[in-house]
């Protein structure tokens, strides 16, 4: 007689902490949503897009403005001239577009990487430092001055094809990324190759871009992009032309966070038949300094060796 009121209190409790545990379960999970989404918007808010620094001490690095005709205000770059720049008035010179790291970033993040590019450079190229926009290097409809990508894509190139004497065409561009700037690097690589002969991602993200791929364009609870807006479905449209093609190269510290990802992803390239090649940089972090230090000078040889054979087809 006594044993099932016993049962039913035992039960009863059971389902009690149960309960209870589910909902602290999601008031947990809305307190990380609403964390991350005050995150995000914290660093966001503090994003310009003009960012000078003093710097620096090497010869032919420049900061720069333009007037973005989209946003009605200026954005800044750094570029570097080589020193054949100026001796050579009359020759128009290859570009490579650095899109930096960070979230958000700026165009003075990545710029100290000039001081290995002017020692190390076998042939002289210009390289532009760029700003991604608040969310670096995605385009954010939803949001005011948010367009990363379109201002990078349909502002600047042109700007610095018209100021400056670069080769104003696919056979002379390149493109080039590391970690927020390597996944903006892989997908526009696939969105835009008819703009870029040569392209090199370094330790992206890829885990992060599979993720919102398979999530409909989610990252996050406060960060969600157009479906399709991602490295994993871009490379697969594009896999279905491989129109116009361009060189790829994907380079990864072993010893970085993004190490495993990005051999997942060059398995997932090598499945849909997208030829790259690879760069593995034994024993170095989630680092472009220290990947530029140990092996800047095979990157910049990519782009340069892009550049000659690009230029045989013009």
């Amino acid at each position: 007689m006594k044993v099932r009121p016993i049962l039913h209190r035992m039960y009863f409790s059971r389902n009690c902490c149960r309960n209870a545990c589910l909902l602290l379960l999601a008031f947990f999970m809305v307190e990380t949503g609403f964390s991350q989404v005050k995150r995000e918007r914290r660093a966001q808010s503090s994003f310009k897009w003009v960012n000078k620094k003093a710097y620096m001490n090497t010869p032919g690095v420049l900061h720069r403005t333009f007037r973005s005709p989209s946003m009605n205000v200026n954005v800044g770059y750094y570029i570097y001239l080589p020193l054949a720049y100026e001796r050579e008035q009359k020759r128009r010179f290859p570009v490579v577009y650095y899109l930096h790291g960070g979230r958000p970033g700026s165009e003075a993040k990545a710029v100290k990487l000039a001081e290995y590019i002017h020692a190390n450079q076998s042939s002289p190229v210009v390289y532009v430092f760029v700003n991604g926009g608040p969310v670096s290097h995605y385009n954010l409809p939803d949001r005011e001055n948010a367009m990363g990508e379109d201002v990078f894509i349909t502002e600047l190139i042109p700007h610095i094809d018209d100021a400056y004497r670069t080769i104003g065409d696919r056979s002379g561009r390149g493109l080039e990324g590391f970690s927020q700037g390597g996944r903006g690097t892989a997908r526009i690589m696939f969105k835009h190759p008819h703009l870029f002969c040569s392209a090199a991602p370094g330790g992206g993200g890829f885990e992060t871009e599979k993720r919102i791929s398979e999530e409909n364009g989610r990252e996050s609870a406060g960060l969600v992009f157009a479906p399709g807006y991602n490295a994993w479905d871009l490379a697969r449209s594009y896999a279905e032309t491989a129109v116009p093609s361009l060189r790829r190269l994907i380079f990864v510290g072993t010893e970085g966070f993004n190490y495993e990802n990005n051999l997942a992803y060059m398995k997932f390239l090598e499945s849909l038949g997208i030829p790259f090649e690879r760069l593995i940089v034994e024993g170095v972090g989630h680092n472009a300094a220290a990947i530029y230090e140990k092996c800047g000078k095979e990157i910049m040889n990519f782009h340069a060796e892009s550049f000659k054979q690009a230029e045989r087809y013009r």
